[in-house]
């Protein structure tokens, strides 16, 4: 259930709240029958797979930050971030989507849920010129580590910005492949959904100029 998707990361939501998680999910296995959001086998367990595991981000960054989600997909993380941002009425999360149809769905979430967010039709390379600056970042299956460092890169410039990236069990190879091109701060959050994955936190993110760079690792 959605509610309990809230409750078991440990954050405390009003009624409300709940239940716009719980019309969400609605909405989102209605339009899963005629669009592909999410991998079919995972439709069983919407609530511990996608909710729960989306509403990680919003427990490690809470509160009313403007946020960038990246391949919003079928709304993971970023129609949850904008779910919970309207418990406290401040906040804001821009979803880039290039599919039509998808972001036809992100629109009519947004809007049935009351989220504090909107959809931007946009290939991720051709964002940061529409939304220049943010918070925190987050992308959930979109790409690699090296390529999503590269969308980020533009936002990353000021040393302020937060970025969570969803990453599973190959995770330590896509940072060791990354090092060479960036030099990044990194904290690894252990995932409360799969055993096996991981939320990478990055913070103080620059692009080397030439030689491997140094990632410094906190667990």
């Amino acid at each position: 259930m959605a509610s309990q998707s809230a409750e078991l990361i440990g954050l405390r939501v009003s009624r409300e709240t709940t239940e716009r998680l719980q019309h969400f999910t609605q909405l989102f296995l209605k339009w899963a029958k005629t669009i592909n959001l999410v991998a079919p086998s995972t439709l069983g367990d919407i609530g511990n797979r996608h909710i729960r595991d989306s509403a990680q981000i919003y427990a490690l960054a809470p509160g009313p930050k403007t946020w960038i989600d990246l391949g919003s997909g079928g709304g993971f993380p970023g129609v949850i971030t904008a779910i919970l941002l309207s418990e406290i009425s401040e906040g804001w999360v821009h979803l880039v989507e290039s599919n039509q149809k998808k972001a036809a769905f992100l629109r009519v979430a947004l809007q049935e849920t009351g989220a504090r967010g909107s959809v931007h039709v946009l290939r991720i390379e051709d964002a940061p010129t529409k939304i220049p600056a943010c918070d925190a970042i987050s992308a959930r299956a979109v790409a690699d580590l090296s390529l999503l460092l590269q969308f980020i890169a533009p936002w990353m410039a000021s040393g302020a910005t937060r970025a969570f990236f969803h990453k599973g069990r190959d995770y330590e190879t896509e940072v060791a492949n990354a090092r060479g091109r960036y030099d990044f701060d990194l904290v690894k959050h252990q995932s409360i959904v799969e055993a096996d994955s991981v939320i990478l936190e990055i913070t103080r993110m620059q692009q080397l100029s030439q030689g491997a760079g140094a990632i410094n690792v906190a667990r």
